[in-house]
């Protein structure tokens, strides 16, 4: 016997929902999160080993320790990666004297988006920013090198000279939320490094992965380092990135 029309309506509105809801995590799905660490094994060092080309990276620097991605989303975003497997801001041998200084060498390698954009960029209007172990997609630490939001520039620059050499809770919300901040000499970074830095807050020697980890210029010289920890109730995942612009409208 037939179904009645109405159940086979149901049915068919089913279906067809069914059909959107699996073509939409289709859509949005993240990336495999391994696919930025086999972009790195398996092309850009094995290509410039071979060639003297790192394609598809713009950098390659097996002796120091890291590559350089163009990232695909956005006009001037770049990726900063280990050359060596390490998964991510949680990862322990980020806090050892022996692992290279990835937060400085990302610092170092701002010139490839002023080079890419054709002229200077000010370095107050960049940021390098690394996301929580839970607010990320790739499980291959990458740092995020990219312009700064216009307002987190305007806010951040009025609350650096309140800013020390101890960690405090910035004087107002960023975006919502309530980060940390600390003020870094150019040597402290270099000798200490930023994951070190950030393992001075009590809770985060034990629980990196909790953490956000962002760095700014302060027109002084000195850095600013920004740490935001993971608040699943606030719906806060510690995504540094979201303070950045990878439009980078703040140069246009």
């Amino acid at each position: 016997m037939a179904l009645p029309f109405r159940y086979r309506l149901w049915f068919g509105l089913l279906i067809v929902l069914c059909l959107l809801l699996a073509g939409g995590w289709l859509w949005l799905r993240p990336a495999h999160p391994d696919a930025l660490w086999r972009m790195v094994s398996g092309q850009c060092l094995p290509n410039q080993q071979r060639s003297g080309q790192p394609t598809p990276c713009a950098l390659v620097n097996p002796a120091a320790g890291f590559v350089v991605l163009k990232d695909r989303n956005g006009p001037l975003q770049y990726l900063l990666l280990p050359s060596a497997r390490i998964s991510g801001i949680e990862s322990p041998e980020l806090l050892e004297r022996a692992t290279p200084n990835y937060f400085l060498q990302a610092w170092q390698a701002r010139g490839l988006l002023a080079r890419r954009h054709g002229r200077p960029i000010d370095d107050s209007a960049l940021a390098l920013t690394i996301n929580s172990e839970w607010g990320r997609t790739q499980n291959q630490l990458h740092i995020h090198i990219s312009c700064l939001r216009p307002e987190v520039q305007q806010q951040l620059q009025q609350e650096a000279g309140r800013v020390t050499g101890r960690w405090q809770p910035l004087p107002q919300p960023l975006l919502g939320d309530h980060w940390l901040a600390r003020r870094v000499t150019p040597e402290e970074l270099a000798q200490q490094g930023a994951f070190r830095l950030l393992a001075e807050l009590p809770e985060a020697r034990e629980h990196m992965g909790r953490y956000g980890l962002a760095m700014v210029r302060a027109k002084s010289g000195d850095f600013l380092l920004l740490a935001l920890q993971r608040d699943v109730l606030a719906f806060n995942l510690a995504s540094a990135e979201n303070l950045q612009d990878h439009d980078c409208r703040i140069i246009h």
